[in-house]
């Protein structure tokens, strides 16, 4: 991975902004080109509007409950002890392609301004899995200011299972699944599956995690995942090993299956919205969690987070938020809870950007302001996404095309992650399988995981 210490602002000569178009050219030729028969980027989405009311404000508390440690300790002990996240890596059993190696759909869903500088696609039978959807990305660029893990840097990115598609096994509808990459070597990532579980309250069994995982964030040693209206967290010191090959998922005759998986990350607590059930439906209610992202740039570090609605329900206004960790000893990666436990957001915007997929906020030095970035996808599925950067005064978007056509970002894109250590933006694609109009029939394809420099993005907006 290329070192670029902290993100600072870069002004391009001449000759590298024409290298850079001539790139954007020749993977748009190769991707197939936005015409101007396709859906604008939509019109700006202004300014972000504060959430200040405190009536509003509460529908975002939170409330804090953690697992007895016990309970774990006592499902490590007989699962034999933790495997720790090196470990994972070394056994990972699949190879990710580089960009030389993906398909043509892969590769043009890759975003049309600014050009990806890394850019990989999963192995073949993950690329096509109608089942599977991708849909969140973090790294140990947010675990750790130093961007490593250990010795590792690593990649993290979160699948669900919809049960749409060609369903191969009985009981998978629901699971959600980590992918845990090994990026050491920027030419050849590869990766292994661990299921996500929760424990039994005595500490002797586990059964599944079934949601469907939206967003993730790792900070820390805590991993956080969306399940509607709570968050889960699980503690990567954590992650256990099966050791019966079976469908069945806890404890079976002669120790622990996995439903085939070979290790486990078992959930060490959650955080639950307190004002009731959630909404998608529009912007009045108890959010539904979406998209997260870290940003290590506000004081303390905090959680983002953004809420999605149910695909042609409504047009309003999506609110992003964020609720900052703790700095109190003992509670490492936990965040910032009352002597009640409660949890409150300390800042709340609405965004008027269509059906958001991704959320990002970073500060662009002491002085500045946060910018917010918001990937909205297209209203008309199967195009490119468009990625604004907000902030109170209004909102900006590259343009990439002769009709100055915002849709320039990758398509069916989900979630946003930040690494500091490289100043590189990664995201996903989930492949035809989603947009504002629902679900797409048929074969899956178009899944890419890139990364673009954040320079880069900032430059194209200007």
């Amino acid at each position: 991975m290329q070192h670029r210490g902290r993100h600072r602002r870069k002004r391009r000569g001449r000759a590298l902004r024409a290298t850079l178009a001539g790139t954007a050219l020749a993977l748009t030729a190769a991707a197939t080109l936005i015409s101007t028969s396709q859906a604008a980027g939509g019109d700006s989405p202004g300014g972000l509007t504060r959430v200040t009311a405190a009536t509003e404000t509460a529908k975002l508390r939170l409330h804090e409950d953690l697992t007895d440690r016990r309970t774990l300790d006592r499902l490590t002990r007989a699962m034999g002890g933790g495997v720790d996240v090196h470990g994972v890596l070394a056994s990972a059993d699949r190879t990710m392609r580089d960009r030389n190696a993906c398909d043509t759909a892969e590769t043009a869903a890759l975003p049309v301004k600014p050009t990806a500088m890394r850019a990989y696609c999963w192995a073949h039978d993950d690329a096509t899995a109608g089942d599977w959807v991708p849909r969140s990305v973090t790294t140990s660029g947010d675990a750790q200011d130093s961007g490593r893990w250990g010795a590792d840097r690593v990649i993290l990115s979160g699948w669900t299972h919809g049960g749409g598609g060609s369903v191969q096994r009985a009981g998978d509808r629901g699971l959600a699944r980590i992918a845990f990459i090994d990026a050491d070597d920027p030419a050849r990532l590869a990766y292994r599956w661990v299921l996500l579980v929760t424990p039994r309250s005595d500490g002797k069994d586990f059964t599944a995690v079934r949601t469907r995982l939206s967003g993730m964030v790792w900070y820390e040693d805590k991993l956080f995942v969306t399940d509607r209206g709570s968050l889960r967290v699980f503690d990567l010191h954590h992650i256990l090993k099966a050791n019966v090959d079976s469908p069945a998922i806890g404890r079976v005759h002669g120790g622990y299956a996995a439903h085939g998986y070979q290790y486990v990350l078992p959930s060490v607590g959650s955080y639950r919205l307190t004002g009731g059930s959630c909404s998608r439906a529009d912007d009045h209610g108890v959010p539904c969690f979406w998209a997260l992202s870290l940003d290590r740039t506000s004081v303390p570090a905090s959680l983002v987070a953004a809420e999605r609605f149910r695909p042609g329900s409504t047009d309003s206004p999506a609110r992003v938020w964020r609720y900052p960790f703790s700095t109190v000893p003992g509670r490492l990666g936990l965040l910032s809870a009352d002597g009640l436990r409660d949890v409150r957001a300390s800042e709340a915007y609405r965004t008027d950007a269509a059906d958001v997929q991704g959320v990002l906020s970073y500060r662009h030095g002491r002085a500045a302001r946060a910018a917010w970035y918001v990937d909205g996808a297209p209203a008309v599925d199967g195009r490119h996404g468009t990625l604004w950067r907000q902030n109170t005064s209004g909102a900006t978007a590259a343009t990439c095309s002769a009709d100055e056509s915002r849709a320039c970002w990758g398509r069916h894109t989900a979630s946003l992650s930040y690494w500091p250590e490289t100043g590189e933006l990664w995201t996903l694609t989930e492949g035809a399988t989603g947009g504002r109009a629902g679900p797409v029939p048929g074969p899956v394809n178009g899944r890419v995981l890139y990364a673009v420099p954040l320079d880069s993005v900032d430059d194209a907006l200007e």
